[in-house]
């Protein structure tokens, strides 16, 4: 039997749920049937967390130092950081606690590019506190690319019922126009096709690429991208051999894909996406960065302040991204 792929699982902003939902979803002992978790964070946070859900943990290290079996109670841990008492209040990072989250994100990336790891399952950060810890920080997906050298990325959302992926992110609805474009949206096509087929083991997937403006533009009548922008980068890959069609009104197209026409959406802002996959997969959404050399999947959720202490976080996402990242790497051999 070929051995379980070890998963490393970042703890994120410590102050917020990443702690409790972690201990949470490796309670639950299916994981250990696809995986072996491996915790890169802090012990103070575990520990405190484990207290909160008035759980008995036992600590080991990592799995590639100490072979022991896996099951729900023992925690196999990379302590990365090691963070004071004072830093450990709920609801109230510190600069320290944005290091940390940083620091986590950095060391499980490094562990997949030596090997020591398959895939990463990332918990939820606070960008404000890292940027206030004095690291410039615009996300996950950006700065996984920029330390595995990777120049062609995309942000995936993946749910049973629909899955989206994103020409622009994290930008000002404003400037959405001006930073789509049709080499842009063919190039996201392409690398969508690719990691559908390699990753998630769909030949051929079929994909949907939403509009821009209300009603797809009314031919030209409320905006000309769908015209001058998608719809040539649309033909341009259909010539080229994909399975997409578009650009379709942006309010239709996800009830399509939904009701199993299409097995991924291209959209081309944050919102667009985002809002109809939250609305059906709001508590087991997966985010996912396609073309990166590693796996990583990642909880579809933030750190969630208001709920952070109180042991009432739902792991269900990170449970998800679990699954999803150890199918991944069965599928792909990594």
């Amino acid at each position: 039997m070929a051995p379980k792929p070890i998963l490393g699982i970042t703890l994120g902003d410590v102050c917020g749920v990443g702690p409790e939902i972690t201990l949470k979803a490796l309670g639950h002992p299916e994981i250990y049937e696809i995986c072996q978790p491996v915790v890169i964070g802090d012990k103070g946070a575990l520990l405190k967390a484990a207290r909160v859900l008035k759980k008995e943990v036992s600590i080991v290290p990592p799995a590639w130092e100490f072979q022991t079996e896996l099951h729900p109670g023992i925690i196999s841990l990379m302590a990365v950081s090691d963070l004071q008492n004072s830093d450990l209040n709920y609801a109230q990072p510190t600069a320290a606690v944005g290091k940390a989250a940083y620091d986590y994100i950095k060391k499980a990336t490094c562990l997949a590019l030596e090997g020591k790891i398959a895939g990463i399952v990332t918990c939820p950060v606070n960008k404000a506190v890292i940027n206030k810890a004095g690291i410039p920080f615009s996300g996950h997906t950006g700065l996984l690319a920029e330390l595995t050298q990777t120049k062609h990325y995309a942000m995936l959302l993946a749910g049973e019922n629909l899955k989206v992926a994103l020409v622009t992110i994290h930008v000002a609805l404003k400037d959405v126009p001006g930073l789509i474009n049709k080499g842009k949206i063919l190039d996201l096509i392409r690398l969508t096709h690719r990691f559908f087929e390699q990753k998630l083991g769909i030949f051929p997937p079929k994909i949907a690429v939403a509009g821009l403006n209300p009603h797809g533009g009314e031919n030209g009548l409320m905006g000309r991208e769908e015209i001058e922008t998608i719809g040539p980068a649309v033909e341009q890959a259909q010539r080229e051999g994909y399975q997409v069609k578009g650009p379709f009104p942006p309010d239709t197209i996800f009830y399509w894909a939904k009701e199993g026409h299409y097995d991924v959406v291209i959209c081309m802002y944050h919102d667009q996406g985002l809002i109809p996959f939250k609305l059906l997969h709001f508590r087991d959404g997966v985010n996912v960065t396609m073309g990166l050399p590693i796996v990583r999947t990642s909880v579809d959720h933030g750190t969630a302040y208001d709920i952070a202490g109180k042991g009432i976080a739902d792991e269900s996402s990170l449970l998800a991204a679990i699954k999803m990242a150890a199918e991944m790497v069965k599928r792909s051999g990594a």
